[in-house]
């Protein structure tokens, strides 16, 4: 089963008659990162008695700016498209995985976990369509409740300490990966999944990954005191060092991460 781009033609002509869903995401907010795909009885749509949870052959699915959407047959991900734009449900074709800006490497995803058969070209037992928040979701406030040691190494005064430092600010993450995503963290059977069930967890993660991370800046002979000017190559050593809790088994990598105050300790 597939998703075959709809032609504009094609979305206000003859065929939008044979259609007999239209299934869309709703607005997600920057609470929201993933929600169930809502059917629509428009025009478009002839099926007004069908299941909630089957896709009639022939049916429209919509994808938005800023989201990716994944079809789920029997909790297996059998499609995903990242692509805006409008598709038409095809039982009959290969997945497509129309993977927009996401990394390619979700093909090689999908053919690890995904499954990649039909019912012999009969309707699944259970269908569910979600969507995917992958705009940066920013405004994540972090502070470190304890020190975090940071070596500090000056070769021209002999200088090799280690120093305790404090810091807090905010970083921003982002969806990368929605079939990991929801194969280990987000499941199946909901209607909305909130940022407010992950976010305690990431958050200890991520002070959990500041020690090591800092210890990669301070090994490119960074002063503590610059550390604000190399926000950047945080944000890198902290992707580097959550990659298989995040990136590899999650589908979350870090956007950005800053830092609105730093203060070593006074000894």
């Amino acid at each position: 089963m597939g998703l075959i781009k709809a032609t504009v033609g094609a979305a206000g002509g003859v065929l939008a008659d044979q259609w007999r869903d239209y299934i869309y995401g709703g607005e997600m907010n920057a609470d929201v990162l993933v929600m169930k795909g809502k059917k629509r009885t428009s025009r478009r749509s002839s099926n007004t008695d069908g299941e909630d949870n089957i896709i009639s052959n022939g049916s429209i699915v919509a994808v938005n700016e800023g989201q990716a959407m994944i079809i789920v047959e029997q909790g297996k991900v059998v499609d995903l498209c990242a692509e805006p734009g409008e598709y038409v449900y095809d039982r009959s074709t290969e997945p497509s995985l129309f993977t927009g800006n996401l990394s390619q490497s979700i093909k090689d995803v999908f053919h690890r976990i995904g499954r990649r058969f039909t019912f012999g070209g009969d309707t699944g037992n259970d269908q569910r369509v979600y969507y995917f928040n992958t705009k940066e979701i920013v405004g994540n406030k972090y502070g470190t409740p304890g020190a975090i040691p940071f070596r500090v190494v000056d070769r021209r005064i002999g200088l090799d300490v280690d120093i305790a430092v404090k810091c807090f600010g905010e970083y921003s993450y982002r969806i990368t990966d929605p079939i990991l995503f929801y194969t280990h963290v987000a499941g199946n059977d909901f209607d909305e999944y909130r940022r407010e069930t992950l976010d305690g967890q990431m958050k200890s993660e991520l002070l959990m990954a500041l020690a090591p991370a800092f210890a990669q800046l301070s090994a490119q002979r960074i002063d503590y005191t610059e550390i604000m000017a190399h926000t950047f190559e945080l944000a890198e050593a902290l992707n580097e060092v959550l990659s298989k809790k995040w990136r590899d088994l999650r589908g979350i990598e870090i956007v950005s991460f800053g830092i609105s105050n730093i203060k070593a300790n006074e000894e």
